[in-house]
């Protein structure tokens, strides 16, 4: 335990995973590769839109900005977690501690809106693609993506100094090999209902509400889809949305499964709800670049003439 002043301690202890702690140089080169793919492949996502004329559509920029969430949100988690499990390096100051949680919710929150975004992408192409370009100029898109840039800052900016208010003295020991609200409120020896009130009215008008509707659209989409006549029609609208549901179901997913685990699992080791909450922060950044070069033929060719200029 480190030493406490009257509100604060001086730093933080972060975990890595509890009772494998012997495990913990030979997770790390996992954790380094996942980095790896998760910054190389969005930064190239990030460079073919960049480069190619032809992904200069409302689609690509969507995309774009989805990968620049996942690149911020991986740098964000980045020094925190190679320094616990790469050097054993468990110490953070309590400012750097508030900061890193600021941007871990932030960037969360705005891949959240992203999604949302790129459904209502997917609902217009489909259902009213007559006004596609006329809807989705790139002013909207420029204006929406400094929206939901502005939600998540200016709706989470309150969290460091509802925490900074709390008078922390019954540990300094986190449970994450970063830092998270819900983590570092339960460590105050005050009350904490504020906080709670305050996180649970982020997590349903935020999250919550860009889940329902993305729910919503693709209900529109699917009942737009059913009405088109032709079978081979039907699976080439279908298909355009397939990436997007795969990357809503990669960040989702996993997001519930925390809660469920964090509500239902409290006589559960707690290596698993570590375990679960790190999936749900590394495997979005990880696994959207490999859905979008897979599934979507004009990033992956893109990507194939960027590695040719290279070579050349």
């Amino acid at each position: 335990m480190r030493s406490f002043n009257v509100t604060h301690p001086a730093s933080f202890l972060l975990t890595g995973i509890p009772g494998l702690e012997s495990l913990h140089p030979w997770l790390a080169g996992p954790l380094c590769v996942m980095y790896a793919v998760a910054l190389g492949g969005n930064t190239m996502i990030l460079q073919a839109v960049r480069m190619e004329s032809s992904l200069h559509a409302p689609m690509y920029y969507f995309l774009s900005m989805l990968s620049f969430s996942d690149v911020a949100m991986s740098l964000a988690t980045l020094p925190t977690v190679l320094r616990t499990f790469c050097f054993n390096a468990h110490d953070i100051a309590f400012d750097a501690c508030l900061a890193q949680m600021f941007l871990i919710h932030s960037f969360s929150m705005m891949e959240s809106g992203i999604l949302l975004t790129m459904s209502f992408d997917r609902y217009v192409a489909i259902c009213d693609p007559l006004r596609y370009a006329t809807v989705l100029t790139n002013d909207i898109i420029a204006r929406t993506g400094l929206a939901v840039t502005a939600r998540s800052f200016i709706t989470l900016f309150p969290l460091p100094f509802l925490i900074k208010r709390l008078p922390i003295c019954r540990s300094n020991v986190l449970s994450h090999s970063y830092c998270l609200h819900p983590d570092m409120m339960k460590l105050a020896c005050a009350d904490i209902t504020i906080n709670s009130i305050y996180g649970l009215f982020v997590l349903v008008s935020t999250f919550g509400m860009d889940l329902f509707f993305i729910f919503l659209s693709y209900v529109l989409i699917l009942c737009s889809v059913m009405a088109i006549a032709s079978h081979e029609e039907r699976l080439k609208a279908f298909n355009t949305c397939v990436s997007h549901i795969l990357a809503v179901l990669a960040f989702y997913v996993p997001m519930i499964g925390v809660s469920i685990v964090h509500r239902f699992g409290k006589h559960a080791p707690r290596y698993i709800h570590v375990l679960m909450s790190n999936v749900y922060l590394f495997v979005p950044p990880v696994l959207n670049p490999l859905i979008y070069s897979a599934k979507t033929k004009e990033i992956r060719q893109a990507i194939i003439r960027i590695f040719h200029r290279i070579k050349m």
